[in-house]
């Protein structure tokens, strides 16, 4: 069986023309056979890629190549099947995207993941701040976490209010590779916020270094794995929306105009035709019919249209 390679990066620099970057970018990326999806802005750059060991190394061999990203870091894994279908390069405002004016030359303090172990460890009184949206702290976090209900991250300068009468606190922020913790520690400085830490490189380095310890269910990333050197065996902190039984099967609620990413089981997703609720397995139904009499709409015209 191929191994495949897979790898998370990104690099807040100043990029002076993303137009011709991604371009560039681009043609590398397909000449080379990668499959991907690559984020650029003014800000840097953010993406993930699959390839084999070789395409790989000349990925990062070509990114680290360039002046700016020569200390660029990378998360790889390993695996069996390429999570991407295509190689997609886009120009964006923000790689992530939070909507606020921040000097990212103002962070967070690094904590490794021994010093993370060993904080938890200590008798020192600590918050430990997930950055990342409810359907993935949901799916699992580290231990005694607080993860605010948020949808997107750009909510988290919102749910960050309630923690207003903490700002003295020593507060560890962490997010899946890294990236939004930049960002969160820069707009809680901004606030006011006084002992603020982010884990370096995120829950993939921790659970890399420290397997079956802090961390509490299974890590979402963005292209819908579960990682795999998370436990395996552990049990799921998740349930199905439906009847309510252990499970971490996430996708899509099938309904176009509903969307909503939810936690469905095999039984439960034959049982409502992938959506989450009565009214959506109708207005699916509903949909699919429209859609299915259209089509036929149109067969009729053009046969009209050819006699």
């Amino acid at each position: 069986m191929n191994q495949i390679y897979i790898i998370l990066f990104y690099k807040f620099t100043e990029i002076e023309n993303p137009e011709d970057f991604v371009e560039q970018h681009l043609d590398f990326c397909i000449k080379e056979g990668l499959l991907g999806k690559i984020l650029v802005a003014k800000e840097g750059i953010n993406g993930s890629l699959s390839g084999s060991k070789e395409q790989i190394e000349k990925y990062k061999e070509y990114l680290s190549g360039q002046s700016q990203f020569s200390d660029i870091n990378f998360k790889e894994e390993i695996g069996t099947f390429s999570p991407f279908k295509k190689m997609i390069v886009r120009q964006k405002k923000e790689i992530i995207r939070m909507d606020q004016d921040l000097d990212l030359n103002k962070t967070g303090k690094y904590i490794s993941p021994q010093e993370l172990m060993e904080l938890y460890e200590s008798d020192e009184e600590f918050i430990i701040l997930d950055t990342r949206n409810n359907y993935e702290s949901d799916m699992g976090k580290f231990k005694n976490a607080i993860a605010p209900d948020i949808d997107t991250f750009r909510e988290f300068p919102d749910a960050l209010k309630s923690l207003e009468d903490k700002k003295n606190k020593k507060i560890i922020t962490y997010c899946t590779g890294g990236i939004r913790c930049e960002k969160a520690t820069s707009y809680m400085i901004k606030e006011g916020f006084s002992n603020v830490y982010q884990l370096q490189n995120g829950i993939i380095n921790f659970c890399q270094q420290y397997p079956k310890t802090l961390w509490e269910g299974k890590c979402f990333v963005f292209d819908q794995r579960l990682l795999s050197h998370v436990d395996p065996d552990s049990e799921p902190i998740t349930h199905c929306i439906h009847c309510s039984q252990s499970c971490d099967r996430y996708h899509n609620c099938k309904n176009p105009t509903c969307d909503d990413f939810i936690v469905l089981c095999e039984k439960c997703s034959e049982d409502f035709n992938s959506c989450c609720s009565d009214r959506c397995v109708e207005e699916y139904k509903s949909h699919t019919i429209r859609k299915s009499r259209e089509r036929q709409g149109y067969k009729s015209k053009d046969k009209l249209q050819e006699r």
